[in-house]
């Protein structure tokens, strides 16, 4: 077997193959987190799931209109799923409302007039650093209600049990896509028109 021939292949049935190997990285990252969720295996498990994941989301992206909606739906929610999990304790909003401030500050202390008004005052030190601070504060709000949904999103979908159920659908939709049967969706509507 050539390599083409396995680049074909692997081209043809690409869905199925992301929806096997992430469901089946799902399923081992759920394992191995309820059997000792301090171990390196999980720890390992959990950036290799990361990267797939990352691998799964840009596919989904680009394949969007080409695939199943349905398929396209799956993988995107396991991508989602296995991305954001090494992610769960990290504050984004901290961070990026820092870098606004600092952006800002930088920004502000360049200024002396916008549209023939004089607004050098912004760029002195302390006016400076409170406008920072106060945009810094804002961004920081805005940020936080974003990464709070996004949270409760990840922390729902990444229950162990929850995303080892998830890694069996992608495992099951994946081998109902190689066994011709289409989607799960399609298949239960199959079953549903012969009862």
């Amino acid at each position: 077997m050539e390599v083409s021939d396995i680049t074909g292949w692997l081209s043809s049935n690409l869905p199925q193959v992301i929806l096997i190997v992430g469901g089946l990285l799902a399923i081992a990252v759920a394992v191995s987190y309820a059997k000792d969720k301090d171990s390196g295996k999980y720890k390992a498990l959990m950036v290799l799931g990361f990267i797939f994941g990352i691998f799964m989301a840009l596919e989904a992206a680009t394949n969007f209109g080409h695939w199943n909606t349905v398929t396209s739906v799956i993988i995107a929610v396991a991508a989602f799923t296995l991305i954001i999990r090494p992610f769960r304790e990290v504050h984004f909003a901290v961070i990026l409302g820092l870098f606004v401030m600092v952006v800002v500050y930088i920004w502000l202390g360049g200024l002396t007039e916008v549209s023939g008004i004089d607004i050098s005052f912004l760029a002195d030190n302390p006016v400076r650093i409170i406008v920072a601070f106060i945009i810094g504060g804002l961004c920081y709000a805005i940020f936080n209600f974003g990464e709070a949904i996004v949270k409760l999103f990840g922390k729902i979908l990444n229950w162990w049990p929850l995303l080892f159920l998830l890694g069996c659908v992608c495992v099951v939709e994946g081998a109902m896509m190689f066994l011709g049967y289409g989607s799960i969706v399609d298949y239960i509507n199959i079953q549903q028109i012969i009862c």
